[in-house]
């Protein structure tokens, strides 16, 4: 059942409000169980995505000049990437954001939470009561 799920999203198109499509691709990177929840919703999957699977993707996106939102749990989200870098802080078509891991929710801290904790100090994260 898994694999046909997951063989249902292989380019997913985000619809707009006039029922037309914008032509983003939706895309996500990370564990199989965690890109199996994305597949139903339309994203294109790449279960147990690699480094070189983010390199390879990020390239063809901005070669074809294509629109996308890339979704990628943290060990891909915060490889050390020059091209994953680069679209991240250059490029106005491909948007790339981090998810937590499904299997651990709870431990996940994005990696802002640093410099909020640089900037305005560590109890600016803390939980006030």
């Amino acid at each position: 059942m898994a694999k046909q799920i997951l063989g249902l999203s292989t380019q997913s198109r985000l619809a707009t409000p006039g029922g037309g499509v914008s032509g983003t691709r939706l895309i996500v990177m990370g564990s199989p169980a965690l890109t199996e929840g994305f597949a139903l919703i339309g994203f294109e999957t790449w279960p147990n995505g690699t480094e070189e699977d983010v390199d390879r993707l990020l390239e063809e996106l901005e070669k074809g000049k294509k629109k996308a939102l890339l979704l990628l749990e943290p060990g891909l989200s915060r490889c050390l990437s020059g091209r994953l870098s680069r679209v991240r802080a250059e490029s106005s078509h491909i948007l790339v954001t981090e998810v937590p891991p499904l299997h651990a929710p709870g431990d996940y801290h994005p990696a802002v939470e640093d410099l909020v904790a640089k900037v305005l100090g560590q109890s600016a994260l803390e939980e006030k009561s």
